[in-house]
């Protein structure tokens, strides 16, 4: 029996896709991928179409800009299948879009947060007379006056 030399083994895809076989392995489990299984001898062999180049590549720059495997596998196996509802993807993006600019804005607030933190602290650190800081032993002091 001759192999059809046109489809890769997972090595020679995971070379060419510039990715390790484990990835190969994981998106062809969720379905992102489109393999055919061939028997040689007592191995069983897992070969992938040459088009999976550009689906790994697709997977990959669409997990860049913030989504899912889950979220892509869908528009991913509609792409190819010539159904791809337009429609959708942009109210998908839309969405994805969104769901960043709150990830961003939760950063920023993040950012201001720590930086009044070590502002804070590098007032503590240069100041002995700093309110918070309890001079007997150059650590912020946990005890509470009372009344």
């Amino acid at each position: 029996m001759v192999a059809d030399t046109a489809f890769l083994l997972i090595g020679a895809l995971a070379e060419r896709a510039n990715t390790t076989k484990d990835t190969i392995r994981h998106y062809d489990q969720l379905g992102l991928m489109k393999s055919r299984k061939r028997q040689a001898g007592s191995r069983l062999y897992t070969e992938f179409h040459p088009q999976c180049i550009e689906r790994i590549e697709l997977i990959k720059s669409a997990q860049v800009i913030g989504f899912t495997l889950t979220e892509i596998k869908d528009s991913l196996n509609d792409y190819y299948d010539g159904h791809l509802d337009l429609d959708e993807q942009l109210h998908v993006t839309r969405q994805k879009l969104e769901q960043v600019k709150n990830q961003q804005a939760n950063i920023n607030r993040m950012v201001e947060l720590l930086t009044e933190r070590i502002e804070l602290l590098e007032d503590m650190h240069s100041n002995p007379e700093h309110p918070f800081r309890d001079p007997n032993n150059g650590a912020c002091s946990t005890k509470l006056s009372a009344p």
